[in-house]
């Protein structure tokens, strides 16, 4: 299980636990599946960005 911090670790199709930038301050993860990559940089110190196949938008902080 890796942390999201890194963008290699991700991909299109993944299921992955975000924070979304509502909850950043609760800390409460949404589940869901990636389908788009949003963070250009290799590496994010808060996790890497992704839009979920929902449609929410947040910071990977673990990959399922």
């Amino acid at each position: 299980m890796s942390d999201g911090k890194r963008r290699a670790d991700i991909r299109a199709g993944i299921r992955v636990k975000i924070v979304l930038k509502k909850d950043q301050r609760s800390g409460r993860l949404t589940e869901g599946v990636v389908k788009d990559i949003l963070t250009n940089s290799p590496t994010h110190p808060h996790g890497i960005k992704v839009r979920l196949t929902d449609g929410q938008v947040g910071r990977v902080q673990e990959i399922c």
